[in-house]
């Protein structure tokens, strides 16, 4: 079997599939990409399946040999890569010969994007914990006691599959902050008026106290109504929620986000943009932007016509 291994981790390097779905009423976070659509990207890039796992890589890529010939590809933010010295393209597939060295590091001027995923033909085969590849650094459950690639770890590299879906183009990626669209969460009506007005209306600023279970937000704080912050039960979390603690200030939950919440939830960032707070981080603005529940479908429908290559 054909394997990969790590010289140098980069900055944060995680094996990612598309999450550990079905254990979250065990208290098992979902985990998975932090920017869904350059995943599958990079895997349909090398012939794979959506679900297939990968590595996720933030700002400075690991360092990488193989001792094999492995098809790859990379998808997301603009990083520069290189084989041995020679460059390799972004967003298509390409052959990494057997001793080469790979590199891996973002161009980030001007705050263009943060991550992106590396996929080789076959997927990255490390033992599944819970049904799942995906690394939960918060919890330490995945590949390698869920902590991010460090020097000497071996990644062995799966059998390719017979997978035909076509890759499509990629997402433009953030400059320095993005807008986001929203759907009112369920405890909307817990957030005065001027609360409301206040989130669609103001810009908002990841703080330093940030990773990929959640992002902090500085900027106008968001004030409840008089029932207060302490009489509301846990419940579940979906990624994308924005939950504000008795500070006002909203906190984006991300990937790696708990299973439950106890705070309230004032709305849900769209499936359709997750793809771009993937790609942002500390010192990036957001601005949100309420829709409608018929307008957030529509617009997932069009991004998996982007990724399926689709015109129009």
């Amino acid at each position: 079997m054909t394997a990969l291994t790590v010289i140098r981790g980069g900055m944060l390097t995680t094996v990612q599939d598309l999450g550990r779905w079905g254990q979250q009423h065990h208290g098992v976070p979902v985990a998975g990409p932090m920017d869904w659509y350059s995943h599958r990207l990079a895997n349909r890039l090398v012939g794979n399946g959506d679900e297939v796992a990968a590595l996720e890589m933030t700002l400075l890529g690991p360092e990488l040999t193989a001792d094999g010939d492995v098809l790859c590809a990379v998808a997301g933010a603009p990083f520069e890569i290189a084989a041995n010295g020679v460059p390799m393209p972004p967003h298509a597939s390409f052959t990494l010969p057997r001793g080469h060295r790979l590199t891996m590091r973002t161009m980030r001027s001007g705050g263009a994007g943060a991550r992106a995923t590396l996929a080789v033909r076959g997927g990255i085969d490390v033992p599944a914990v819970f049904g799942s590849r995906a690394t939960s650094l918060i919890s330490g459950i995945g590949p390698f006691g869920g902590r991010a690639l460090a020097s000497g770890d071996i990644l062995p590299v799966g059998r390719p599959s017979m997978s035909n879906r076509p890759p499509g183009r990629p997402l433009p990626v953030p400059q320095g902050g993005a807008r986001m669209r929203v759907l009112w969460g369920p405890h909307a009506d817990r957030f005065s008026a001027g609360a409301i007005r206040a989130l669609h209306s103001s810009r908002y600023t990841i703080t330093p106290d940030s990773n990929r279970m959640g992002y902090r937000l500085d900027g106008t704080p968001l004030a409840a109504v008089a029932t207060g912050w302490t009489d509301m039960l846990s419940d579940a979390t979906p990624v994308g929620s924005l939950q504000v603690p008795p500070s006002g200030l909203p906190i984006l939950l991300m990937a790696d986000r708990q299973t439950t919440g106890g705070y309230p939830k004032i709305a849900t960032v769209i499936s359709a943009d997750l793809p771009l707070a993937g790609q942002l981080v500390p010192g990036d603005w957001i601005e949100f932007v309420p829709i409608t529940r018929a307008a957030a479908v529509e617009a997932l429908r069009r991004r998996e016509a982007d990724l399926a290559g689709a015109a129009g």
